[in-house]
């Protein structure tokens, strides 16, 4: 971490001496492994390291970011040269500008975040292949009728990066990941439904055993054999927690700086303003510990701090970083999201569904698309038929439609099942009068 340091801040040393006024200097580096295993044997086993650099210089009002992976210094040196050499001949962006130094910071300390697992350095070849094959040799003994492959997968990473400003902000961060999960093909007449039970964690404990991954397999192939579409119509949506991030990712969208200022935004205007019943509060936290999207400080160096989306039904904050920020004359929040919450409610969505006569669960999507101008969107959908939370049909070959504008209006019900292996920290939600369409 320390060469990584010293080498951003020679970055930005350099580029000062050669006219830059601003300089932001990242140097990152990362590692990743993965092994596939199918038919009782490794299909794939790969590992991947990167280092690089990439820094912002603004030179007479004139900005511009760029990338390399050749850190020689001779090559570093020219490259910052031939950088500066074209920002000069760009238009001028009054807007540009470095955050003020008290923006900046770390909001939580490397402890309290607490994303690096010291398993991850002790961990050897040897456990990974272990751990692989253990998965495999479960995941086998999941009763799947007429599988026709299976495989199985185990991977982890870390990375490191040093970030220096030439406002004074200057850090380091290291984190580390964790996945394995398992997924099996079947066939079922004329189809070929394929399941999956995948799972990260920043902790190698995070992670459920190899007995849950082969359950999961299972039950999802149970469910989803005989699955066909049912008469199109208005029925109340049951969106499974690992499911919500579609939904919200496409909410996320017209929330961003250069939407709105691009005036493609359908929530324009809308700050302080209903966009969702009373039962939809949406956080942005980057300091959950071990979250998978936490992190101490932005894209643009601001300090990463917890705030509210949306509260009780109210849009509260808009992602505005710091160059849409002085276009639009708002302040700052942050460039993009770190982990989304929405707080959970009390009851199981089981416990919930047995109140309407027909539900659809939503467990899955395929495809589809949104737009954050008209907040119009159209998603293919995978789930079942629930009727007084009992499933009856496996539902696939759907569509379901609305717009962002009150979609979470209808929101009525939060369960109490927070998905823990996502940045997407959501319960299953609960809306009523959706539009689907199907046979």
């Amino acid at each position: 971490m320390s060469e990584l340091l010293d080498l951003a801040q020679r970055v930005v040393r350099q580029a000062q001496a050669l006219g830059a006024q601003e300089v932001v200097a990242s140097v990152g580096k990362s590692i990743s492994t993965t092994i596939t295993r199918r038919d009782g044997k490794v299909e794939q086993a790969t590992e991947s390291t990167s280092r690089g650099l990439s820094f912002s210089v603004l030179v007479d009002n004139r900005f511009s970011s760029h990338g390399t992976s050749d850190l020689r210094p001779d090559a570093i040196s020219e490259f910052i040269k031939q950088a500066i050499a074209a920002t000069r001949i760009l238009e001028q962006d009054p807007e540009r500008a470095l955050p003020e130094a008290p923006l900046c910071g770390r909001g939580a300390t490397a402890a309290a975040l607490d994303v690096l697992d010291s398993a991850y350095n002790a961990r050897s070849a040897e456990a990974r292949a272990t751990d692989a094959e253990l998965l495999e040799q479960t995941a086998e003994k999941a009763n799947i009728p007429s599988v026709i492959s299976r495989s199985s997968q185990v991977a982890d990473g870390c990375s490191q990066t040093a970030r220096v400003d030439s406002n004074g902000f200057s850090d380091t961060h290291e984190d580390a990941w964790f996945m394995w999960g398992a997924e099996a093909t079947f066939q079922e007449g004329g189809k070929r439904p394929e399941v999956s039970s995948y799972f990260g964690a920043r902790y190698l404990t995070d992670l459920p055993e190899p007995q849950k991954i082969a359950q999961q397999l299972e039950d999802r192939a149970r469910e989803r054999a005989g699955s066909k579409p049912i008469d199109s119509g208005s029925y109340p949506l049951i969106l499974l927690n690992r499911a919500t991030g579609k939904l919200l990712g496409a909410f996320g969208g017209p929330l961003a700086g250069s939407a709105l200022h691009e005036q493609r935004s359908c929530l324009a205007g809308k700050l302080g303003s209903r966009v969702g019943s009373a039962k939809f509060t949406l956080l942005d936290d980057p300091t959950i510990p071990r979250g998978l999207a936490s992190r101490p400080w932005d894209g643009e160096g601001l300090i990463a701090r917890p705030f509210p989306v949306v509260s009780e039904g109210v849009l509260d904050s808009y992602y505005i970083n710091v160059y849409y920020g002085r276009k639009l004359g708002m302040k700052p929040t942050t460039g993009g999201r770190s982990n989304w919450v929405i707080p959970p409610g009390d009851q199981s969505w089981e416990a919930i569904a047995k109140a309407y006569p027909k539900a659809i669960l939503v467990d899955g999507f395929l495809g589809g698309n949104s737009n954050a101008t008209s907040g119009d969107f159209s998603f293919g959908i995978r789930g079942a038929l629930i009727e007084h939370g009992v499933r009856t049909q496996a539902i696939s070959e759907m569509n379901v439609s609305g717009n962002l504008t009150d979609i979470f209006e209808k929101l009525v019900e939060i369960a109490n099942d927070p998905y823990r292996y996502s940045s997407v920290v959501s319960p299953t939600l609960v809306f009523e009068d959706v539009r689907f369409s199907g046979t």
